[in-house]
C-alpha cells in the first residue's frame, strides 16, 4: 500500500512538474483595443472577437511587421506581435491551410520543446504556435505567438483554415500591411476583386453573393464608406455623408439584439425594429449594454435606397463597427504564391521547425 501511494505521489509530481516546464510567452490579458498594431510592444497583443462573432476565419502574418492579424467574417478580431524565422531558416511567404492543430504539441526534433496550441500550416515544419517574442524574427521558421493569444486564436480556429504570410518582397501591399478589414478571400487567401464605387455610383447591393451567414457592418468616417460583409464576402457598400465632419465618432461595435427570425432569404420580417446595443472592447469594457446615441447616428447620412435594400437584412446578431480609421486599401502590387500542402511520402510529416 505503501509503495502505491509513493508511486502515486511521484507520478502526480511528476505530471506537475511537465506542466509547469511549459514556458508561457507573452502577455497575459489583452492589450487595450486603443492600441493599434504598429503600437504593440513585443509580447503584447488584442483580442475582440466580438467584433464579429461568427463567420469564416482567416490569420494574415506579416514579416516586414512581425505582426499577425487574425479577420473573422471580413473583419479584424484580434492582432499580435510575433517572431518568425530567423535568417537561414525564414518562414516562406504564400497561402497555406492548417493541416493539424495540437494544444500540448512538443517538438521531435528539437529536444521535446514545448510548442503549445501547434497549428501545422506545412508538413516541413512550419506552424503557428506560442512560442518566444524578443521583438525580432528568432524562430526556426515557425511563427511564434504569445501564449494566451495562441490559445484563443486555437479556440476559435477550424481546421483548413486559411493563413497567409506575406512580406513587402513577395506579397500585395496591402497583404503585407493589412487593416481592419480582411484583405484576402477566407477560402482561397486571394486578394478580393470588389471594384471600387466608380464615380456617379451612390451604393452597391448584391446579397445574392452570399446567400447565407452572419453578417457585419463597418463604417469608416475617414474614407466615408460603409461596406456590408456577409459570411466573409462583400455583398454592399455606400458612401456616406458625415455631418459635423471634423468631430470624430470614436471606435465603437454594436450588435442587434432581439429573437425574430430571419426567412430563407435572410430577410427579417416587415415590422421588425433592429436594437442596437454596444458591445465592450478591451479597454472599454464599461461600454456594453448601452444603447447607440441616436444624435450621434444621425450624423451619418446614407442613401434612402441602401438603407432600404439593407434594413430587412438586420437579423440578430449582427454586427455594427464604426472607426475614424481607413479601411479601403491603397495599392496593390505583386502576386501572392498558393503553397502546396501536399503531406510528403513516408511518416506523413513530422519534421517541425519550431
Amino acid at each position: 500500500m505503501f509503495r502505491r501511494l509513493a508511486l502515486a505521489l511521484l507520478l502526480s509530481f511528476g505530471g506537475v512538474e511537465a506542466e509547469a516546464s511549459t514556458p508561457f510567452w507573452g502577455d497575459r490579458e489583452s492589450t487595450t483595443s486603443d492600441v493599434t498594431p504598429s503600437e504593440l510592444e513585443p509580447g503584447q497583443w488584442v483580442w475582440m472577437p466580438q467584433n464579429a462573432p461568427s463567420g469564416p476565419i482567416v490569420v494574415v502574418v506579416s514579416l516586414t511587421e512581425q505582426l499577425a492579424y487574425a479577420y473573422r467574417n471580413g473583419v479584424l478580431i484580434g492582432y499580435s506581435t510575433v517572431s518568425t524565422g530567423k535568417k537561414g531558416y525564414q518562414t516562406p511567404t504564400g497561402v497555406f491551410t492548417t493541416l493539424q492543430k495540437d494544444k500540448d504539441h512538443r517538438s521531435s526534433i528539437y529536444n521535446n520543446a514545448a510548442m503549445p496550441y501547434t497549428q501545422r500550416l506545412t508538413w516541413g515544419g512550419v506552424a503557428l504556435h506560442a512560442g518566444g517574442l524578443p521583438g525580432y524574427p528568432s524562430s526556426h521558421g515557425c511563427v511564434h505567438l504569445p501564449s494566451a493569444f495562441a490559445a484563443d486564436l486555437f479556440e476559435v480556429s477550424p481546421l483548413g483554415m486559411t493563413v497567409v504570410v506575406a512580406d513587402d518582397a513577395d506579397s500585395p501591399a496591402d497583404v503585407a500591411h493589412p487593416g481592419l478589414l480582411s484583405p484576402v478571400d477566407a477560402t482561397t487567401g486571394a486578394e478580393p476583386t470588389v471594384p471600387r464605387l466608380h464615380t456617379g455610383e451612390a451604393y452597391r447591393w448584391q446579397p445574392e453573393l452570399a446567400p447565407g451567414g452572419p453578417l457585419s457592418i463597418v463604417v469608416s468616417t475617414a474614407d466615408r464608406r460603409v461596406l456590408v460583409y456577409r459570411n466573409g464576402v462583400e455583398i454592399g457598400r455606400t458612401r456616406m455623408v458625415l455631418k459635423d465632419g471634423d468631430r470624430p465618432l470614436g471606435t465603437h461595435v454594436y450588435t442587434v439584439l432581439g429573437d425574430a427570425e430571419a426567412d430563407a432569404t435572410g430577410r427579417m420580417p416587415a415590422s421588425y425594429e433592429p436594437r442596437w446595443s454596444a458591445v465592450s472592447l478591451p479597454g472599454h469594457e464599461a461600454d456594453a449594454g448601452l444603447p447607440m446615441d441616436p444624435a450621434e447616428a444621425a450624423r451619418v447620412v446614407l442613401p434612402p435606397p441602401f438603407i432600404a435594400a439593407a434594413t430587412p437584412y438586420l437579423a440578430p446578431g449582427t454586427t455594427l463597427m464604426v472607426t475614424d480609421a481607413p479601411i479601403l486599401p491603397s495599392t496593390t502590387g505583386v502576386e501572392m504564391t498558393v503553397v502546396t500542402n501536399t503531406p510528403p511520402e513516408g511518416d506523413g510529416g513530422a519534421a517541425e521547425a519550431n
